[in-house]
């Protein structure tokens, strides 16, 4: 089982994420919670997926197609580091990608399958990483991270826009409006 990392290992504005993710096995956390994430989501109509809690805000399709990219690049951080590469990650604009993206062209389907199959590919990644590579530390985004970090950084992303999404867009199983 990988140990949750220490403070140290990341950035201090990835701290809210992190000190979401509960205790335990974080590939069965992840795995869990694609699980729980798709149920939540898959019986949304397309109008309920387009919802926007407020003016300027992401759509539930935006939040889903956001989650995915960032999931990406978190994973590809995470092969480059775990792999040694010292190479200096960028960043990058979540509101740029979202706003070029064009997820609302997209069915709520497509972008939750999308979404399931990114996930089944950062657990498949994590399975293959070699247990002293947890601890190598690279470069990504201006600060150091260790490789150990970026699982719990996904997850803990996802649930911060988890929270979002009940707290603004759902009310038990139907969206407001």
């Amino acid at each position: 089982m990988l140990k949750r990392p220490l403070i140290e290992e990341y950035p201090e504005y990835t701290r809210s994420y992190i000190s979401l993710v509960p205790d335990g096995d974080i590939t069965d956390i992840l795995a869990s919670q694609s699980d729980n994430t798709y149920t939540l989501l898959s019986n949304l109509s397309e109008a309920e997926a387009n919802f926007r809690y407020a003016e300027g805000k992401w759509s539930l399709s935006e939040v889903v197609g956001h989650l995915t990219d960032t999931e990406r690049i978190m994973g590809y951080r995470l092969l480059r580091i775990s792999r040694g590469d010292q190479t200096v990650l960028p960043g990058y604009s979540e509101n740029d990608y979202v706003k070029e993206a064009a997820f609302h062209l997209r069915s709520l389907t497509d972008l939750l399958e999308d979404y399931k199959l990114v996930r089944r590919s950062t657990i498949s990644l994590m399975k293959g990483i070699p247990q002293h590579a947890w601890e190598r530390i690279g470069s990504a985004n201006g600060y150091e991270i260790t490789a150990r970090a970026l699982p719990f950084m996904i997850a803990g992303h996802e649930l911060h826009h988890m929270k979002i999404i009940k707290e603004k867009y759902l009310k038990g199983d139907s969206v407001k409006g």
